[in-house]
């Protein structure tokens, strides 16, 4: 498959033990499955990528006349969720390879891959203070009136007014925030899961888009495999050689 992504359902949490005995936190998606329901190149739309939705239980009733003349003018299900994904560079030579509409779109996509992008919608927090907001210390609570306070803005005759982004109470949350290089625990091809390394944006349930990781880190010495030189071995044989 070319296309570089699949939309998921954040699962929820919950904790591995790897090779050496020590606990990881995972998160766990289900990812997919997915069709493809328009195909967009250079020639016609200035870029290429791929649009595909999440295939779901959803009543026509909850589209659209829009949304469902777009899907049934190809003859596709009702999807509840629509997302733009890129293509790889292969594909983009030839672009009925793997990436017409009505192709599937499923979690092996990932299989091999090491780092995954994850994008979603943050949690919202409602309003909040600075404190919980932007992590002020606030002041101490023998004094009372500067605990969890912000204190002076610093407008006063000058410029008597508050400075555009000026860290204060407000609302918190419900941001697009996006999370690289999550690692890939694993791959389950029957179920469509996915299982990452880490905590992913959003709540339970929510819908949050898996790339392939765009920039993905150089494994470090001592994480590389079984190629990697154990530092401690290495260190013995230099004092040998002395």
């Amino acid at each position: 498959m070319a296309v570089i992504g699949i939309i998921g359902k954040k699962v929820g949490m919950t904790q591995l033990f790897d090779s050496n005995g020590e606990v990881r936190p995972a998160t766990v998606i289900q990812a997919g499955p997915c069709v493809i329901t328009q195909r967009k190149t250079s020639a016609k739309d200035g870029y290429d990528a791929a649009q595909i939705g999440l295939v779901e239980m959803i009543k026509e009733s909850k589209l659209n006349k829009a949304e469902l003349g777009h899907l049934t003018k190809n003859n596709l299900p009702p999807v509840r969720v629509l997302r733009e994904v890129g293509v790889e560079v292969a594909a983009q030579a030839n672009d009925g390879d793997g990436t017409k509409v009505g192709d599937r779109v499923l979690v092996d996509i990932f299989d091999g891959e090491k780092f995954v992008d994850i994008q979603g919608v943050s949690k919202g927090r409602g309003f909040a203070g600075v404190v919980r907001r932007h992590h002020f210390a606030g002041g101490a609570k023998s004094h009372g009136s500067m605990f969890q306070i912000p204190g002076s803005i610093g407008s006063s005759a000058f410029p008597s007014r508050v400075f555009k982004g000026m860290r204060m109470s407000g609302h918190m949350g419900t941001d697009n925030v996006t999370v690289r290089n999550l690692r890939v625990l694993g791959v389950d091809k029957d179920e469509n899961l996915l299982v990452l390394n880490g905590a992913v944006p959003g709540p339970n349930g929510g819908y949050v888009l898996i790339t392939k990781a765009k920039k993905p880190p150089r494994e470090r010495r001592g994480f590389a495999g079984s190629t990697t030189v154990d530092p401690l071995k290495a260190s013995k044989r230099a004092t040998k050689k002395k």
